[in-house]
């Protein structure tokens, strides 16, 4: 049944709206991309594709293509096939976005995701304090401040860091449309999620979101300033930003004691024991979040990489390796609580080798390269959270990490190439 140009325009702009809300849900979001797949191939001539677009093709897709080549090298077929279908949107995004840019809309796609996102979060916040109130009192009078945002992003089903970068990059969108609105009921109403978006990223309280977050919106102002954008409605704007900012982050403070804490004394807790983290008393209580347990398993990753080089240890093989070699260097607290590599590029390096680490530079770095090309403060914020996100955690090998990029960085691509048009 072949559909009309308006009907496939109905259809296409409801994936294209609906496939990024539903990332931080990992089942619907499957479920939704195999259904567009599907909803492509049967309409595939309707997807333009053409020679010059085979270069950012291959970008988009470089994981996916990186996981297929070193194939061999994994132990177990089980695990190794495991581990590659989770890139195969890397492929499904570029073909089918990519071939179809002309009919997407760059600006109304960013507003639907973030406020639909915002609401979204905002709706669990509340169904947190209903259905976990033992939870939320424990948090109201102090009580174990730290385990709050993992415990609420777990009743959504993710990892909180994870949670919290997308939140990061819904605030950043915000933001920017609250900054360059003209209509006044759109300013307020980008103006209010923005702040609750802010209150939601303190909640689940992950450092690097945080700070990611108030770089990106620096981001964004300096943009505006460079391309010469800079109103006296956008200073206003800002300065109303920076106070709106100020007086959350201080009551956030004043209740969360942990927040402070968390950004001086446990980030930074202990950083000559490197590698000898079993030398500190009760290392799971004092160190677990802190910076010296990363630095810790940063170094074993790299002496593991560096004896395995030039192909690695295997896509499906890196974190049981990892653990091996804890245990081999007699690194008990980490080898017990079996710690991943919490380092993208280090991640790449220990499972493929050298074209590991310049894949995952080339991929991530191309954000930076888009944001260049269009001059684009928010695909510039991008970069710089998903550059930094991977410094201290390893999201390309999370189903929600690898989408979420993925389908942006699509997105990013087909930004391009329609403004070049």
């Amino acid at each position: 049944m072949t559909l009309s140009e308006k009907i496939y325009q109905k259809v296409f702009n409801l994936f294209l709206f609906i496939i990024p809300i539903s990332i931080i849900f990992r089942k619907p979001a499957t479920w939704l991309i195999l259904l567009f797949t599907l909803f492509s191939l049967l309409n595939y001539r309707r997807i333009n594709l053409k020679r010059e677009y085979v270069f950012n093709i291959l970008l988009v897709a470089s994981p996916l293509l990186l996981e297929i080549l070193f194939f061999w090298n994994n132990d177990s077929f089980t695990l190794g096939t495991k581990s590659l279908e989770k890139y195969l949107s890397l492929l499904v995004f570029p073909l089918f976005f990519i071939g179809n840019y002309e009919k997407i809309n760059f600006h109304k796609l960013l507003k639907i995701y973030s406020i639909s996102t915002t609401i979204i979060v905002l709706f669990f916040f509340f169904r947190f304090i209903i259905v976990y109130p033992n939870y939320f009192n424990k948090y109201l009078n102090g009580i174990h401040l730290w385990e709050m945002g993992y415990v609420f992003s777990k009743t959504i089903g993710m990892h909180a860091p994870a949670l919290n970068m997308h939140i990061a990059f819904v605030t950043m969108i915000n933001f920017f449309f609250f900054l360059n609105k003209e209509n006044i009921f759109q300013k307020i109403l980008f103006f209010l999620i923005f702040l609750i978006s802010i209150f939601l990223m303190l909640f689940i309280n992950t450092r690097v979101a945080i700070v990611d977050s108030g770089i990106g919106c620096l981001i964004i102002v300096f943009c505006q300033i460079f391309q010469r954008k800079i109103t006296t409605k956008i200073v206003m704007a800002t300065l109303i930003s920076i106070l709106s900012i100020s007086i959350v982050s201080i009551l956030f403070i004043k209740k969360d004691t942990y927040l402070k804490e968390k950004f001086t004394n446990i980030a930074f807790a202990h950083i000559d024991k490197i590698g000898k983290l079993d030398e500190i008393d009760h290392p799971e209580i004092a160190v677990y979040s802190s910076l010296v347990t990363r630095l810790s398993i940063w170094k074993s990753a790299l002496e593991l990489s560096w004896e395995n080089l030039p192909f690695g240890v295997g896509s499906s093989d890196g974190k049981r390796e990892l653990v091996k070699y804890f245990k081999k260097t007699n690194q008990r607290f980490l080898a017990k609580y079996e710690f991943a590599t919490h380092n993208q590029y280090i991640d790449y390096l220990l499972k493929f080798g050298f074209l590991g680490l310049l894949v995952a530079v080339c991929y991530i770095f191309s954000f930076l390269r888009l944001g260049i090309l269009v001059r684009d403060p928010l695909i510039t914020s991008f970069f710089f959270l998903f550059f930094t996100s991977n410094m201290t955690d390893d999201f390309l090998i999370r189903f929600d990490g690898i989408v979420f990029s993925g389908f942006w960085l699509t997105i990013f691509v087909c930004y391009y190439l329609k403004k070049n048009q």
